[in-house]
Parts: C-alpha cells; structure tokens; sequence
C-alpha cells in the first residue's frame, strides 16, 4: 500500500511538537507525526533514538515535557493509557508476555469482560479469526509459540475494534514464514478494519514490504519521513542508521 493511495483528509492520529526530557537529559526533542486509517507507518531509528518514548507517550504510559497528541481532533495528551485504549488506542510490546497458566478462552473472557461494555465469545471467536489464531478455548496460553502469542494479544485487542495500534517490534524473535504472517495479518488489519497502524520495527525489510511511509528517529529528532525506498537512501539517515548500527 503506498503513501498515494490514501485517502486525503485529516489525521486519524497525531502528535504536534513532542518534546520529553528525564532530567536534563532530552530524549525527544519537537516530533510531529501524522497516519490515517488505513496506514501502516514505520518509526526507525538507531538504539537510543527515542522510538520506546515516543510510543509511551502516544499509548498514555508516560506524558511528555510538551508537545500535544490527538485523535482526530480530539486532544488526548493529559489522558492516561487505559483511557486512551477505551477511545481505540491499543499497544503491543516487543515480548509476547502472556498468563502462562490460563486457557484461551479464560484469556479472551478477561479480555471481553476488561471494561464495559463488556463483549461476547463470538466477538472473540471473530477476532481469533482476523488474525489467525485456532480456536481452541481450552488450550493454555503458555503452550502457545511466539506466533500464535502474538496472534493472541492482538486478538484481544481486535476485539474492541481500534482504530490505532501501535506496535513494537512485532517481528521480533520470529522466523521467516512467521514473519511473513504478521506481514499478512498487519496488511490486513490496516487494509480491511481501517485501521492506523504505526509499527517500530528494525527488520528494514518489512517495513519496506509493509510501509506506505517512514519516519526516521535519530538523537530524538526526526531527521526523515517519507517513502520506505527513498528514506533509507537518504544520506543522513544512513549515517544516523546504518553506520550506528554496524558500530
């Protein structure tokens, strides 16, 4: 899916001038970025570029020194996470981490019931499907492989029908046929529900596949946003990237 082919119109979700310091230290430093439904947006960036608190602050873990974060035209920069997630603002971290000891439909029971209105098994049994996942509600949560856990936790955010998810590194410690199914199941998710999908990942190639736009993080400053095949080539992002990463 390529940047031309979205739809024109206001962002979906947004943030204008984030800045954040832990001290006197200044990790992001006047990040605007803007992705409509339907988008998959890469963030990339060399260790230490300010990726992770970027996405806290666009999930609601962590409020930044300044700057705003919007969706659509509401301002949700003073709302925590969970508040933000009943608005359709969902997140993923780089581990799978599931409750080893309960069975998925326990799983999934949790989930429908986290807040109201609470949801039915079939829209569980739905949102299994979106992504794949078998269903089989007796099975533990803790026999799954790294695939299917992924499946899981995305499933159950599925289930409330997002209309942002931000991910982190959703490939990691998969391997290539696994990482051709989320490939799938993130093309699809954004395609098909509409959703806004906005992904850190350091596997360049995926992101090559499966963005319509980068945006490149370097010293917390966003040094390059555009087209997959055209940032990556850009000089300054191959010093700021490529040559740290080889270092």
């Amino acid at each position: 899916m390529s940047a031309a082919s979205l739809k024109p119109g206001p962002a979906l979700f947004s943030c204008r001038a984030i800045g954040h310091a832990f001290g006197s230290r200044e990790v992001l430093k006047n990040i605007s970025l803007a992705a409509q439904a339907g988008e998959v947006l890469g963030v990339v960036g060399p260790n230490g570029a300010g990726k992770t608190t970027l996405f806290e602050i666009l999930s609601g873990r962590l409020r930044p020194s300044r700057g705003q974060v919007f969706l659509g035209e509401t301002e949700l920069t003073r709302l925590p996470l969970h508040a933000r997630a009943r608005l359709g603002i969902g997140r993923t971290y780089q581990s799978p981490v599931v409750p080893e000891h309960l069975s998925l439909g326990e799983v999934f029971r949790a989930a429908r019931q986290a807040y109201r209105p609470f949801l039915s098994a079939h829209d569980a049994e739905w949102a299994a499907h979106q992504v794949g996942l078998a269903w089989r509600p007796a099975a533990l949560a803790g026999s799954l492989g790294a695939l299917d856990r992924r499946r899981l936790l995305l499933a159950c955010l599925l289930m409330r029908k997002p209309k942002v998810l931000l991910m982190d590194e959703p490939a990691a410690g998969l391997i290539n046929a696994e990482i051709d199914a989320i490939d799938g199941i993130l093309r699809y998710v954004a395609q098909e529900l509409q959703v806004a999908v906005l992904l850190v990942e350091h596997r360049l190639e995926l992101l090559a596949a499966l963005a319509g736009r980068v945006v490149v993080l370097d010293g917390g400053e966003l040094i390059a946003d555009g087209l997959p095949e055209q940032v990556f080539q850009e000089p300054r992002v191959r010093a700021a990237y490529f040559e740290a990463e080889a270092a």
